[in-house]
């Protein structure tokens, strides 16, 4: 199995401000948490339900983006959509504290 893809917050931002909107960014957090606040335009999959949800709604060559409570969720999503045959995965690295870090946009309850 090869190492999962980590992607730094700073590109997808440039992704999103560029207007290239061609992939898709998975919230693998409880639905609570979620509703807290999340990235932006991201879709709300918890860990035990990816592998169903995901099999009848992305297809296999979409760019995707994971985040979740912590690193070590967000690379067993990563690697669980790997064996599924997704090809263009990677870990969002540092996650929603990352990413409001470099004040990328969120939304939800407490945003």
């Amino acid at each position: 199995m090869s190492n999962s893809l980590v992607a730094d917050v700073r590109d997808l931002k440039s992704r999103l401000e560029w207007g290239r909107p061609a992939f898709t960014v998975i919230d693998t957090r409880d639905r609570l948490a979620y509703n807290q606040g999340h990235i932006i335009g991201a879709i709300s999959i918890p860990l035990d339900q990816l592998e169903d949800c995901v099999l009848s709604t992305l297809h296999r060559e979409r760019r995707i983006y994971i985040y979740g409570d912590n690193q070590a969720q967000s690379t067993q999503a990563v690697r669980s959509l790997q064996l599924l045959g997704f090809k263009a995965v990677a870990v969002l690295n540092g996650g929603l504290q990352a990413w409001k870090t470099i004040g990328g946009a969120v939304e939800g309850i407490a945003a």
